[in-house]
């Protein structure tokens, strides 16, 4: 053999060598260094975890009626290991059972599938969970049904019938609550998606309002079993068992009675307004301590049953749930609803006015219309009102007098060639109030309403510039209508400049200027006692299921000083002469309370899907007693019309609630918080809950 083929040998059995020794390495490294955390993924592939979800926590009202529960009720599931091992794979048995709870076999087939058996496109209901646990078919079955199951479990091999908890919303006071208390569902992908959150596929989360927002402490936590599984699936052991363990329960500040009593008085408001003639698609109700902005009652309309989604929502259902036909039920429009707050605007503008040195005790001309530029600004119902003083302006609701004394400091400011340092009073009126922002209520997906001030000019300019100017061949057939063309037209021009316009219609909360009513309770409540504006609070405490208290909420100071002592006093003043001698007067002839408020009559000139010009939106924005106020209470009602006749009367009705009115006379024994809002914390037993009549 040549040297050169010894070289070449040496060299190979080298490589032979090394390539042996790093996989000899890499044996040891797998198998003894890093050998347990591959045992435990060689584990977790045969392990199938079994979820036992907690019993959730109760809400209830300030007084410890449950708004929600968990009560009793029969689940009949499905065992898929014991009805994937039949001749037929179970067809037989499930086609009997869809018979017997009055679904189709087709239905039943798809919720005891796993979702990965299925195409995408035929996946809707399919079980998120495992094959190793009961999947439910029917979360409420009759006693029939479970004890046929029961006792024919020939006919019935691999299905079960047992007492599970149900969520339950008992209306026990006679409340729907569906918009505040929300609701719950299974586990979706999003929510797996989510790192922050350890959820389980078989869980059962809060998906909207109070259920949503605590959801961490009323879900409770889940019991795992752990088994471990063949590659045929079938169970070999069991490794790992935890008990659940119960969720807390939410201590509100709503009180069930109150709650009944606002929503039946939005509703009969909504239906008031219609025989009258309007539209009235929809509409909101808020209730709140003026001096704690505790939340005592929310309410929207339309809604719906919040027991639906423990049946399983149909597609109908789901359509009427979010189509506007149906008024969108699902919308919360106490935070979600924004709308023009026309004259109830109007104690922003007092505010803005006095900051500027106006004085509230001189006369002031209110004619019936008044010219700014080119452009005619009438009264409402183009009325003159001669020379009056500026509370008697409140109360009548005049307009022009406003027209006039926001242009005049539109000018000052210096009209269409801002000056620097500009004082920009009705604007920084408003963004004292919190307009613009959201409130802060613990509740989700509020909205923030809108503050039309220069610098939203600018942005929407920006955003929307080639929008305006181009509005005829991009605006929907439905938006090209003489006033809107004309707006675009403006708006292309220059519609990142304050105009006149904009400034006179801002100081009657019209134009641009949108507001919730949760937003508008949070500002009365502010005028109401004195200036202090406080974060609405709708949870009172979090208490354990012994009673011991895990947290409890205090009330929340958000700003102070909103207003002068001179500006709520001469408010107070003026918006109760609003119930005794204007707007309102007629709703409140003959109260036994004395209310303070201001009325609101919003325009909108757009149209609705049929083509019809929209109505006006009614507000009534409000506190009582007008002396040492204690509860503010707003209503507003879509397309309703004038708020004088319409929301006055519903907030009227909330007050009769409140003290206790009967025949005209204030009845002790009636009053919902005869010694005030409760302080103390009640003993929270669902299980022992008396009805409480409405």
């Amino acid at each position: 053999m040549s040297l050169r083929s010894r070289l070449n040998l040496v060299i190979v059995q080298a490589l032979i060598i090394s390539l042996m020794l790093a996989l000899a390495g890499r044996l040891f490294y797998l198998q003894v260094a890093d050998g347990l955390t591959y045992q435990d993924a060689a584990l977790s592939i045969q392990s199938r975890d079994v979820v036992n979800p907690a019993i959730r926590g109760a809400i209830v009202d300030s007084s410890g009626i449950p708004l929600v529960m968990d009560r009793p009720g029969l689940v009949i599931s499905a065992d898929r290991s014991t009805l994937d091992k039949l001749s037929d794979k179970g067809s037989a048995v499930l086609a009997r059972v869809a018979k017997l709870v009055g679904k189709t076999p087709g239905n039943v087939y798809v919720i005891t599938r796993l979702c990965g058996e299925l195409p995408a496109s035929q996946s809707a209901g399919c079980w998120k969970g495992t094959r190793f646990q009961p999947i439910p078919i029917t979360r409420t079955a009759t006693t029939e049904q479970a004890l046929k199951v029961l006792e024919n479990s020939e006919l019935f091999p691999g299905i079960s019938a047992q007492s599970v908890p149900v969520r339950s919303y008992p209306g026990l006071a006679g409340e729907n609550g569906a918009h505040v208390l929300g609701y719950v569902g299974s586990v979706n992908e999003d929510d797996l998606a989510d790192s922050s959150k350890n959820y389980y596929r078989e869980e059962t989360i809060g998906k909207d309002g109070l259920e949503l927002q605590y959801d961490n402490f009323l879900r409770g936590k889940a019991g795992i079993k752990t088994v471990i599984v063949d590659r045929k699936e079938s169970v070999t052991k069991q490794v790992v068992s935890t008990q659940p363990v119960p969720g807390f329960n939410l201590v509100t500040n709503l009180d069930a009675r109150l709650q009944a009593a606002t929503e039946n008085a939005l509703q009969t408001s909504v239906l008031r307004a219609r025989s009258l003639g309007g539209r009235a698609d929809g509409g909101a109700a808020v209730v709140m301590e003026v001096n704690s902005g505790k939340v005592l009652a929310l309410a929207s309309y339309p809604t719906y049953d919040p027991n639906i989604w423990q049946v399983g929502l149909t597609q109908k259902q789901a359509n009427n749930l979010f189509g506007e036909s149906a008024g969108v039920p699902a919308l919360n429009r106490p935070l979600q609803g924004m709308y023009a707050p026309a004259s109830a605007f109007k104690s922003v503008s007092v505010v803005a006015a006095m900051n500027a040195g106006y004085d509230m005790n001189a006369l002031y001309k209110c004619p019936a219309k008044l010219m700014i530029g080119d452009r005619e600004f009438a009264n409402f119902e183009t009325k003159s009102q001669g020379t009056i003083n500026m509370k008697r302006a409140i109360a009548v609701s005049c307009d022009t007098i406003w027209y006039q004394i926001a242009y005049d400091e539109w000018v000052r400011d210096g009209g269409l060639s801002p000056k620097s340092g500009l004082n920009d009073y009705f604007f920084t009126a408003a963004r004292g109030f919190g307009l613009g922002k959201t409130t802060g209520i613990d509740l989700p997906s509020e909205a923030s309403g809108r503050l039309p001030d220069r610098a939203w000019k600018e942005r929407v300019y920006k955003e929307n510039k080639d929008f305006y100017c181009n509005f005829k061949t991009r605006a929907k057939k439905s938006d090209l209508t003489p006033f809107l063309i004309e707006i675009a037209r403006e708006n292309c021009l220059d519609g990142n400049i304050l105009r006149a316009g904009d400034a006179v219609n801002f100081s009657i909360g019209q134009g641009d200027t949108l507001m919730t009513p949760i937003q508008m309770a949070q500002m009365y409540a502010a005028i109401a006692n004195g200036g202090t504006m406080y974060k609405p609070q709708v949870a009172r405490a979090i208490v354990k299921p012994n009673g011991q208290v895990v947290k409890e909420f205090k009330s929340e100071v958000t700003a102070t000083n909103v207003l002068s002592k001179k500006s709520s006093k001469f408010l107070r003043e003026a918006l109760r002469a609003v119930v005794t001698e204007g707007t309102a007067a007629g709703a409140y002839s003959g109260f036994p309370v004395e209310i303070a408020g201001k009325t609101g009559t919003a325009e909108d000139k757009g149209l609705n899907k049929d083509g019809t010009e929209k109505g006006d939106t009614a507000w009534f924005a409000s506190f009582a007693p007008a002396v040492n106020p204690k509860y503010v209470v707003v209503m507003v009602i879509s397309q309703g019309g004038f708020g004088g006749s319409i929301s006055s009367v519903g907030v009227r009705d909330i007050y009769a609630a409140l003290f206790g009115v009967s025949g005209g006379k204030v009845d002790p024994e009636k009053k919902i918080f005869p010694n005030g809002v409760p302080i103390n914390l009640p003993i929270v037993d669902p299980k022992n809950a008396k009805l409480v009549k409405p």
